[in-house]
């Protein structure tokens, strides 16, 4: 058996994961305030705010005296400017509510297996945590999700200051649980921001890609790392 003192997990499209498309959510909060808004449009120019963003204000735009929460008004804000829409007088109270409504569960649903292997690893008595690049929100969704309880620490990337592929962000972990790294595992669902910079930062690592989610030429990872279902985890650490 893997003898893990502590085992990390990524959030997004891991254990949690959107209900519908940001592009559907935005267009039914745009149609509250009489805004028709196609979702594929807004799922596109959606794209392009947030990288826009990310790019000139990387991680929420700590480093340049931004909130997480001004970061995420802006990123609304252009998706519907990119979209057509320019009333900043409607926008404003519609990026205000949608702000809001991502920290709540009729946003968010559980990946399929994601309580089992919780409970699972939490019987094994192996304490867990989270690492993600993810805003002040996060504990508050994971509280509302029901999730936060499996969890000693909640680590996001604007409150540690550096972002995954970063390894000090799972080099804070490890501090934090005062765990050597080969004795620490990561699961996340991104080849380079969870499954690389975890073995780059000494610990064991797994890949989560549901069945049917396409695996890249270039993702170098052995089949006993790789996860098509997050059940799978039990057997690789049974194995070892």
């Amino acid at each position: 058996m893997l003898r893990l003192r502590l085992l990390t997990w990524d959030i997004k499209d891991t254990l949690l994961r959107l209900r519908v498309s940001v592009g559907q959510s935005y267009s039914i909060e745009a149609q509250a305030f009489g805004l028709q808004v196609p979702a594929e449009v807004l799922n596109h120019s959606f794209s392009q705010a947030h990288t826009s963003h990310s790019q000139h204000f990387p991680n929420y735009g700590s480093g340049q005296g931004l909130s997480s929460k001004q970061w995420w008004l802006g990123v609304v804000m252009e998706t519907f400017q990119l979209a057509g829409i320019h009333d900043s007088g409607v926008l404003w109270p519609i990026a205000k509510k949608l702000y809001q409504d991502y920290s709540s569960p009729k946003i968010w649903e559980l990946v399929p297996g994601a309580i089992e292997i919780l409970q699972w690893c939490q019987q094994q008595g192996i304490p867990m945590a989270v690492i993600s690049n993810s805003d002040q929100r996060l504990q508050e969704i994971l509280s509302r999700c029901n999730l936060r309880q499996y969890f000693q620490f909640v680590l996001t990337s604007e409150e540690v200051g550096f972002a995954k592929p970063d390894q000090r962000i799972f080099l804070e972990a490890l501090h934090s649980a005062k765990v050597e790294p080969q004795l620490a595992a990561h699961v996340g669902n991104h080849y380079v921001n969870d499954y690389l910079a975890a073995r780059k930062a000494g610990l064991h690592s797994f890949l989560f890609k549901m069945a049917g989610e396409p695996i890249e030429s270039d993702m170098e990872v052995p089949e006993n790392h790789l996860l098509s279902s997050l059940l799978d985890l039990q057997a690789r650490i049974e194995k070892g």
